[in-house]
């Protein structure tokens, strides 16, 4: 082979190596930006991550207690008398309508007779019961309104009279409002409390408290700090919650 010719073939052969060389750091800028754009990505999607779980730790804690409310700010307290009966109630309950139709007179009568002091808890047991629309959580955020403004029995008891059948959708927001129209409330406050949900994590915690004390069901009855049940764990009569009282009373 010529000289000449051996050059060429020197030539063509850097020329070759230049070229894999150049498509090698072509690869390699490539490479790189794609794990630099890939790396903002993640960045980006885990600053979002942590400003959306943030926005949703922040409204699932977000607590609006009302003002009054005793027993660890879990409790309406009704009455000055020395025994103290906690009632656990939730406003979808068809049992704890029936306990408040048999017993809440004598209750009554009890508080005026200043007998006993009653520890009113509100809790949402049966939301899953209302077809999706959490009933009981918002008819207990609404006690808590009626409350504030000084009527929460009078409420108290409307609701029970308006009780929604269980499974059912429950009473709108409207009706509640309505409700409360008719035992005269009719506040701004009150009305806002309903329609923007400003005591459901409220009514959420007063749940978690009762079930944390070990209790599953509604009506739960303690007087004087003991369970009280009928027979077989039932429901007291209003003879057995009677009972209960003067004993308590000594």
């Amino acid at each position: 082979m010529s000289k000449g010719g051996r050059a060429r073939d020197r030539a063509n052969a850097r020329r070759v190596v230049e070229q894999q060389q150049a498509a090698e750091r072509r690869r390699r800028v490539t490479m790189w930006t794609s794990a630099v754009v890939v790396l903002v990505l993640v960045v980006a999607g885990l600053v979002g991550w942590r400003v959306l779980a943030g926005q949703q730790k922040s409204t699932a804690t977000a607590l609006t207690t009302p003002p009054g409310v005793v027993d660890s700010s879990t409790a309406w307290s009704v009455g000055s008398g020395p025994v103290v009966v906690d009632v656990y109630e939730d406003f979808m309950c068809p049992v704890c309508r029936n306990f408040e139709s048999a017993s809440g007179a004598t209750i009554k009568q009890l508080v005026t007779d200043k007998k006993i002091t009653v520890r009113y808890h509100t809790v949402a047991i049966l939301d899953a019961s209302s077809s999706g629309t959490q009933y009981s959580t918002r008819s207990a955020g609404a006690a808590a309104a009626a409350a504030i403004d000084g009527k929460f029995i009078e409420y108290h008891d409307v609701l029970y009279a308006n009780q929604p059948q269980e499974g059912s959708t429950g009473l709108t927001n409207a009706k509640l409002i309505d409700l409360g129209k008719s035992v005269g409330l009719t506040s701004t406050a009150f009305v806002d409390a309903i329609n923007n949900k400003t005591y459901d994590a409220w009514v959420a915690k007063v749940t978690d408290t009762f079930s944390s004390r070990g209790y599953n069901g509604t009506p739960t009855i303690v007087v004087a700090g003991k369970l009280l049940q009928g027979p077989n764990q039932t429901v007291p009569t209003t003879a057995e919650f009677t009972q209960a009282v003067t004993q308590a009373a000594g």
